[in-house]
């Protein structure tokens, strides 16, 4: 699982893909959750990645 920080909240996803303007947020089955222009995503968060004191951010 996934999360992408907005300024105003969060999105949960499955998966995610980068393209020029943006992050397209998907579903497990591959469907769209939102588009996310790179101007409004604070960040990345994979919720499954566990280092201690560490978090993915992208």
């Amino acid at each position: 699982m996934f999360r992408a920080i907005l300024p105003d909240g969060a999105i949960e996803c499955a998966e995610y893909d980068l393209g020029e303007q943006g992050v397209d947020l998907l579903t497990e089955s591959g469907e769209l959750i939102a588009f996310v222009p790179y101007a409004n995503l604070v960040a990345l968060v994979n919720e499954e990645f566990e280092s201690g004191e560490d978090r993915a951010i992208f």
